[in-house]
């Protein structure tokens, strides 16, 4: 920490996170970039959290930045981080590994988060690990949002797994369908045409939109 950080940290006693994380926010609608980097260093994580989110409203926040939050102790910050993460310009293929690699954070609040940004990133070679999710993971937040990802992503290979998650709770089901705009086929043609007779009117629903039919219609 510089001289300069400590200072502004020593200068914050008293004032309470609140009234931090708002300065924080401020910075980044004002371009304060000073501000934004000594907010990363406060010891309140919703501070932390919204000086990178200042930093990268600014546009001046760095993969090193983002590497930085997806560290931090607190799953606030490194939900926050993923998810602003597709924001940041940084080279493709090395933003896609260090958000791909969170994946396998212990907090189902962040693995959701890293899922929307790589459905925002669309980049290749993360479906094997965003299928793992969307099959396996005990969170179903993180189940309906890798599906969501892997629909925005439209990988072939993908078209398993989401055509296994129709089997799955409501809100994932419903996820899946809206994925299968992606796909084409009998297999998929098929699936859609279950969907319309799901027992959740939200996937019914879904399936309607997609097919523009109902249940019964010629």
């Amino acid at each position: 920490m510089s001289d300069h950080e400590g200072s502004a940290l020593h200068g914050t006693e008293g004032i309470s996170a609140a009234r931090r994380t708002g300065a924080a926010a401020a910075a980044g609608h004002s371009g304060d970039e000073q501000a934004a980097k000594v907010a990363l260093a406060d010891p309140d994580p919703g501070v932390r959290a919204a000086g990178l989110g200042a930093l990268i409203r600014i546009g001046i926040a760095s993969l090193a930045d983002l590497e930085h939050g997806f560290a931090d102790s607190s799953p606030v910050v490194r939900r926050r981080t993923a998810e602003l993460a597709w924001r940041v310009k940084a080279p493709a293929a090395a933003l896609w590994s260090l958000v791909a690699g969170q994946l396998e954070d212990e907090e189902g609040e962040v693995v959701e988060a890293v899922c929307f940004c790589l459905g925002e990133l669309q980049p290749q070679g993360v479906t094997a690990a965003l299928a793992e999710v969307a099959a396996h993971h005990s969170d179903p937040l993180c189940r309906e949002s890798a599906v969501a990802a892997l629909g925005a992503i439209g990988d072939p290979a993908a078209l398993p797994v989401i055509l296994t998650a129709l089997g799955d709770r409501p809100q994932i089901r419903r996820r899946a369908v809206l994925a299968l705009a992606s796909y084409e086929g009998a297999e998929v043609d098929e699936a859609l045409a279950r969907s319309l007779t799901d027992r959740d009117w939200q996937v019914r629903q879904a399936a309607e939109d997609l097919t523009g039919s109902r249940p019964g219609s010629s």
